[in-house]
Order: structure tokens, then C-alpha cells, then sequence
């Protein structure tokens, strides 16, 4: 087949996942050949938090190196914030982001839509002050449209990803707002709208309601036990998110944007109980990069240079 791909996607990926320090995160974003990373977190402290001079450091080193910076992992709205905390606060987080992504050339920032209020038992409040939640968001929403930066909402254990009609209650409300799909996070997350103890929300059912809102996508696999809440991750393919089929959905989508690893696999963001040596996070944030290659070459897609197109071009 000649002429333009109709699917391009940039690959890049959590490197916080392979090295704290950023120079391990470049390390391990050159060594896959790739040219960009999702910034989260540098020395364990989010991008947005870093003092000034460390971010200095941290974009003079991204400089230096020629590797960008394709979305910004803000923790802003996060699934670990009450949305009566201080908006003050959480307001001055929003202008030192956008002023830190000014300073990148970033124009995508991922933001949640707050903590679920639950009760001791585990079971989602009725009332989850949903008037409040969107106010906000229009708020932390405007102003990063202002600057010239799309806001993307994540679809995690937030109350935007509760459910995809959940989502669709928020894309309502909250103008300029896009996605950013995680391909495994419906899988490993309860769907809100089921009778407790929740199931797992269905991959596919999600992605097909979602998909035109998306802007970015990240790619991670697992499996949840809804009995338990117990989670483990796989490279991609190899768990129950349905990831080769939303994959080749979103292909044959049309889909032209920023594909992000996030394994999950040696460390968790958010669970400070899984860790490994430093060798081992590298080498298998390393082999989940290849992995992805392997499995888009596997859909028929050619990828060089951190680019995965599809159809591929001979």
C-alpha cells in the first residue's frame, strides 16, 4: 500500500516507571528509540510540584537530550483529591502547570475529576456532589484553554470513570474538555452503575462509547478480582482489558496522537507497595516498549523512530 497512514501514533510512556532521577527516564526512552515520555513524576515529586530549580535541571536535561515532552501527568482533580479541598490551592497548581508546560512546548495536560465518595462499606454515595465537581473543572478546565493547552480527562477510579455514562456527564458540563483513554483502566476499575460489590467495567462496551472524544491514549493490561479488589498487570495483550481489539479499533480509526506505556508491571504510581530494583523497573519498562511493538507490528502497523503507522507503507 502507497500514500499517507491512515493511523499514526507517537509512541512514548511513563518513564517515571523505569527511573526516578530524569536521566534514568531519558535512559530508558533512547534505549527503546523513542523520542518522548508522558512527565509525571522526577525524585518522586509530580512535575508541576518540583521547586524551580529542579525543574530547571529536569527541562534542561530533557533539552539537552532531544526528548520531549508529550502530555503532562498532572495530578490535578486526581483520584486521591476530595473535591471540597482547598480550589485555591489546586488553582495556583493550574498556573504553575501551564506556565512549567509553556516553558516544555507541552499542549496537553491530563487532569481527573476528583476522589468517589464512598461509605465505610465501599459503596459509592448517592450524593457525590456532582454541581461542585464540574464547577471546578470549568474553572481548571478554562483556564488551561486560554493558554492554548488541551485538557485531558483520564478515565480512572474518579468520578469521571465511574462508569462511560459517567464520563459522558462530565464532557457535558465541562466545555473544551477531552479524553485521555486508558486501555486498561475500565477493565481494573468497578462499574458504578452495577449493584454492589461492583463488577469490572466492560473494555469494549467503554471504548466504543468514548472513542470519538479521545486525544490521547494510554496502554496498559490487567486483571481485577471484584470479589477482592485485588489487581495484577501483564504486558500488553496478555491480560482481560480487551486491549488487542480496542488497538485495532483505534487504527482503523483514523486516530493521529500520543500512545503512552504505562506498566505498572515493577513500580504503581499509586501504590507505594510495589517496587523493585532499579535494574529490574528499566529493563521492564524497556520490554513492555518492545512488547508494544511488537504487538502494533502484529496489527499490521510499521514503526520506526518511536512512530507506529498504520496501514504500514511499503
Amino acid at each position: 500500500m502507497s500514500g499517507a497512514a491512515l493511523c499514526e501514533l507517537r509512541l512514548g510512556g511513563f518513564a517515571d516507571e523505569a527511573a526516578d532521577g530524569i536521566q534514568g527516564q531519558i535512559e530508558a526512552t533512547k534505549a527503546l528509540g523513542w523520542t518522548s515520555i508522558e512527565a509525571r513524576a522526577v525524585d518522586g515529586v509530580n512535575i508541576h510540584d518540583l521547586d524551580e530549580a529542579a525543574f530547571e535541571r529536569c527541562a534542561a536535561e530533557l533539552e539537552a537530550s532531544g526528548v520531549g515532552v508529550s502530555c503532562f501527568g498532572s495530578t490535578i482533580a486526581n483520584w486521591g483529591r476530595d473535591v471540597g479541598e482547598d480550589f485555591g490551592a489546586a488553582l495556583k497548581t493550574v498556573d504553575r502547570a501551564i506556565r512549567r508546560m509553556e516553558r516544555l512546548g507541552v499542549r496537553m495536560v491530563r487532569i481527573m475529576s476528583y476522589a468517589i465518595l464512598r461509605d465505610a462499606s465501599g459503596r459509592a454515595l448517592a450524593d457525590q456532589r456532582e454541581a461542585e465537581r464540574f464547577t471546578r473543572l470549568r474553572e481548571i478546565c478554562g483556564r488551561f484553554l486560554a493558554a492554548g493547552i488541551t485538557p485531558v480527562h483520564e478515565n480512572c477510579l474518579n468520578y469521571g470513570g465511574m462508569s462511560w455514562e459517567h464520563t459522558f456527564l462530565l464532557l457535558a458540563e465541562v466545555p473544551g474538555l477531552r479524553l485521555v483513554y486508558d486501555t486498561g483502566n475500565p477493565g481494573l476499575t468497578p462499574d458504578f452503575r452495577k449493584p454492589f460489590p461492583y463488577p469490572n467495567q466492560d473494555s469494549w462496551e467503554a471504548w466504543k462509547h468514548l472513542k470519538p472524544y479521545v486525544a490521547h491514549v494510554h496502554l496498559k493490561d490487567g486483571s481485577r478480582d471484584p470479589a477482592t479488589g485485588k489487581e495484577r498487570y501483564f504486558f500488553p495483550g496478555e491480560g482481560e482489558c480487551q486491549v488487542e481489539r480496542v488497538l485495532a479499533d483505534l487504527l482503523g480509526s483514523g486516530y493521529r496522537g500520543g500512545l503512552s506505556i504505562e506498566p505498572h508491571m515493577a513500580v504503581v504510581f499509586h501504590d507505594a507497595s510495589v517496587h523493585a530494583a532499579d535494574r529490574a523497573r528499566f529493563d521492564n519498562y524497556v520490554e513492555y516498549g518492545r512488547r508494544t511493538e511488537a504487538l502494533l507490528r502484529g496489527l499490521g502497523c510499521e514503526v520506526a523512530e518511536g512512530v507506529a503507522r498504520w496501514p504500514a507503507l511499503h
